[in-house]
């Protein structure tokens, strides 16, 4: 047995979710309408994580639908806190090219609006949208976001997104950001 799962944020990237879930596997490119992206769950560490919030009906949040075996949804909860930080919503509608999808996603149970995402986390969304071909403006929406330089380059959290995002194809992930290497602006977006 399978479940359908709608990734928006960081484990939209496969390098990521496969490392969590050995069995997923891309369905295709999903639209929840109504919801738009927010870096609004408080995380352990003290950033801001992805999660939706309903908004206007027109607005809509681009992500990936995998389909994953049920034996790792209980691993899947884990990592995404479930209770703690997110929510498991299991009848959560999502729109594709074939039509309406009803799937599992993960909602943060209290946001934050004041938060910002680490840069390596907003990389880590970033580089899935790419590698699913969602659309330029989208992925500049995702990159106007404002982020903060994790202070902890050691951080356990932050070494795993960058494995990750390493083995994705992104060496040195402020390119996704918009952002040289020299650290100066490349692109609009971030701060």
């Amino acid at each position: 047995m399978t479940f359908k799962y709608f990734a928006y944020g960081s484990n939209m990237l496969s390098t990521r979710l496969l490392a969590r879930c050995k069995s997923a596997e891309r369905l295709c490119v999903a639209q929840a309408r109504g919801f738009r992206v927010e870096f609004s769950k408080k995380s352990k560490d003290g950033s801001g994580k992805a999660t939706l919030a309903r908004a206007a009906s027109a607005h809509c949040t681009e992500g990936v639908l995998f389909e994953i075996d049920i034996s790792e949804r209980d691993a899947l909860d884990r990592f995404e806190e479930v209770g703690i930080g997110y929510d498991r919503i299991d009848d959560f509608r999502v729109e594709t090219d074939a039509g309406p999808v009803v799937a599992t996603t993960y909602m943060a149970k209290t946001n934050v609006r004041s938060l910002r995402p680490y840069d390596w986390y907003l990389a880590l969304v970033i580089a899935g949208a790419v590698e699913h071909s969602i659309c330029n403006s989208y992925v500049e929406i995702l990159r106007a976001n404002d982020y903060v330089p994790d202070p902890v380059q050691d951080r356990l959290t932050r070494g795993a997104g960058v494995i990750a995002l390493q083995a994705a194809g992104y060496p040195d992930f402020r390119a996704l950001l918009g952002v040289s290497t020299s650290g100066a602006a490349i692109l609009t977006g971030g701060s």
